[in-house]
């Protein structure tokens, strides 16, 4: 073999060898992190402490709950909602009765489990419930995204959250998302996949002060 073949051939071998230890990761080497978890994928721990909520309670012949949503138009109303373990309507003021049904509008004081609400409290009427307004996350600043992909973005979180979904729009360049509750997982979910500033997640039953 002459020289300049004996040259070529070793560099190649060289050349193999390099690539080989370049694509063979080193058994010592970090595992790759895992991709962030997408929203719908992951569910908030029940709080730790009590909560308040507001809604309307109704009891239809013993069944007791606590409605956030929609209230039909009928007389009496109808709705479905939280169910609610030791409520007395004894401590409970202004409620109306028709046709086997109580009901009131409150806010009520409990433990969740992520299912039920357990009444630590005595309910306040919304009438004279004067809660702190919540501070606006956006700061009043506009978001940047356009229309068309909020709506998009909009479409994709009530369909992954289904009936945790209290109530979506799209505002002021954002898609605001109420849930029934959030410690932050569905906000932090929302983030890594749609990014910062674009999905805003509160949350209807709030942490007692």
């Amino acid at each position: 073999m002459s020289t300049t073949r004996r040259i070529t051939a070793t560099a190649v071998a060289v050349l193999a060898l390099t690539l080989t230890a370049c694509a063979t990761p080193r058994a010592d080497a970090p595992a790759a992190a895992p991709p962030p978890p997408k929203l719908g994928d992951v569910r908030p721990a029940p709080p730790a402490s009590d909560i308040v909520a507001q809604g309307t309670v109704m009891d239809d012949a013993g069944e007791i709950s606590l409605c956030t949503g929609h209230m039909t138009m009928i007389y009496p109303p109808q709705c479905s909602g939280i169910p609610l373990d030791g409520w007395d309507w004894a401590v409970a003021d202004g409620e109306e009765s028709a046709e086997g049904r109580t009901w009131g509008t409150y806010a009520v004081t409990g433990g969740f489990d992520g299912e039920r609400i357990t009444v630590t409290a005595p309910p306040i009427p919304l009438a004279l419930y004067d809660p702190m307004a919540p501070e606006d996350p956006t700061g009043g600043m506009p978001g940047k995204t356009d229309e068309a992909t909020l709506a998009e973005i909009q479409q994709t979180v009530t369909d992954r959250l289904g009936d945790e979904v209290q109530v979506a729009y799209v505002e002021n360049g954002y898609v605001h998302v109420q849930v029934l509750w959030d410690d932050g997982t569905y906000q932090d979910a929302a983030d890594a996949e749609f990014g910062d500033d674009v999905v805003i997640v509160t949350t209807l039953l709030q942490p007692v002060s």
